[in-house]
């Protein structure tokens, strides 16, 4: 038998990383473009990045960016694990298969259903818009991601370690946040900065639920966009990939070094035993 990927396969993959990954590449690399045409280039240069930096129309919607994805994943970190836990742990009970479609709907309502509905909410209960409300409309779109993240780490667990610890006296909620938390941890954390992205990335759902001084950095972009692509746009979103990527990395990195420490503690405890 042949040994190795094939032509074919080495091709599919060539093509398709391109097709993700090369506007990227041209977006940062047209970020150190010394021309103001961004399909010009002009020689290398950093000044869009100064330009950025003093643009506070673009820091001010950065700022409520990461302010309203810090906010809303943690929030939907709280109650995705919640139900999470829910689901995984209650077996059948009524209401279930309701339960299970509320959580799940998010996933595939369009984000303008979405969005309008929310809008709609927020003006049936006289809600003035802006900050918050736009924490509450990701808060609502992101817990299901969470949800099924940590629901997935959920599945394989052993409860055998729980049953030991709450038979040796340990208190329920103890024994969730000193040996199942833990556990699941990467899960949790996972799901975070899934819900964190989700929210950095949003445009609809916060054009629907966004208000006087809660412009988001999706909409400014946005907003500039239609009047012309400037290499200042280009290095905001330059900066933006790499915050993404660095946490992605960092992340990842926590999440495999915690994985490794459970296992030695397992294997040790199996040998003490």
């Amino acid at each position: 038998m042949r040994k190795g990927p094939s032509w074919f396969n080495v091709t599919s993959l060539v093509l398709g990383f391109s097709f993700l990954y090369l506007p990227i590449v041209l977006l940062v690399i047209y970020s150190f473009n010394e021309s103001k045409l961004v399909t010009v280039w002009g020689g290398f240069s950093t000044k869009w990045y100064g330009e950025m930096l003093r643009n506070q129309q673009l820091l001010d919607a950065a700022w409520v960016t990461i302010r309203v994805a810090f906010a809303s994943a943690t929030i939907a970190t709280v109650l995705g694990t919640l139900a999470a836990l829910v689901l995984a742990r209650s077996g059948r009970f009524s209401g279930r298969t309701l339960f299970s479609g509320m959580i799940y709907a998010p996933l595939v309502m369009p984000e303008v259903i979405l969005g309008l509905s929310l809008l709609l909410l927020f003006v049936a209960i006289d809600q003035a818009r802006g900050f918050w409300t736009i924490i509450i409309a990701h808060t609502t779109f992101a817990m299901c991601y969470v949800a099924i993240v940590v629901q997935s780490r959920l599945a394989g667990f052993d409860r055998s370690v729980e049953e030991a610890a709450l038979d040796l006296g340990c208190p329920p909620v103890k024994t969730f946040f000193a040996i199942t938390l833990p556990i699941i941890l990467p899960g949790v954390i996972a799901g975070w900065m899934l819900a964190f992205t989700l929210s950095l990335d949003d445009l609809v759902i916060a054009s629907f639920t966004t208000g006087p001084g809660a412009t988001t950095l999706p909409m400014r972009i946005y907003s500039q966009v239609r009047l012309g692509v400037t290499p200042e746009i280009n290095a905001v979103c330059t900066l933006l990939v790499a915050f993404v990527t660095v946490g992605v990395i960092a992340t990842s990195i926590v999440t495999k070094r915690q994985e490794v420490q459970r296992q030695r503690d397992m294997r040790r405890a199996e040998a003490q035993a």
